[in-house]
């Protein structure tokens, strides 16, 4: 029989694992210890194209890209739908928080995002 400590989503078990010709594994909560900080992830290059603008506009929930109503270069107005997305079988609008031009977009028609990925820039 081996005795391990695994953990998962930051809780530690005490595992005991035996040979599998030998019976069972058992595994207990071991006592509370202060969790060690995941490393930190390298951000994610854009697949599309460089994120270049300083006003990043993300999807507030996983979804598929339904149109992107704009591009590079085009300037924008405060309220103009900048990118349409369903996300639980229903139609949403990303809309310009504010006037200003295109920077960058990644994101293309029949993409899935997931939740908080950007989608454009914005300068």
């Amino acid at each position: 029989m081996r005795n391990l400590k695994i953990t998962v989503n930051g809780v530690v078990y005490d595992v005991q694992v035996e040979d599998a010709q030998g019976g069972a594994v058992s595994a207990a909560p071991a006592p509370a210890a202060a969790p060690t900080p995941a490393p930190a992830a390298e951000p994610a290059a854009p697949a599309k194209s460089e994120a270049k603008g300083s006003l990043k506009i993300d999807i507030p929930m996983p979804g598929t890209i339904i149109s992107v109503n704009v591009k590079p270069g085009q300037s924008v107005k405060k309220g103009d739908v900048l990118v349409v997305f369903e996300a639980m079988k229903m139609e949403n609008e990303i809309q310009s928080p504010q006037d200003g031009t295109v920077a960058s977009v990644l994101c293309t028609k029949g993409e899935n995002k997931e939740s908080g990925a950007v989608l454009l820039t914005l300068e």
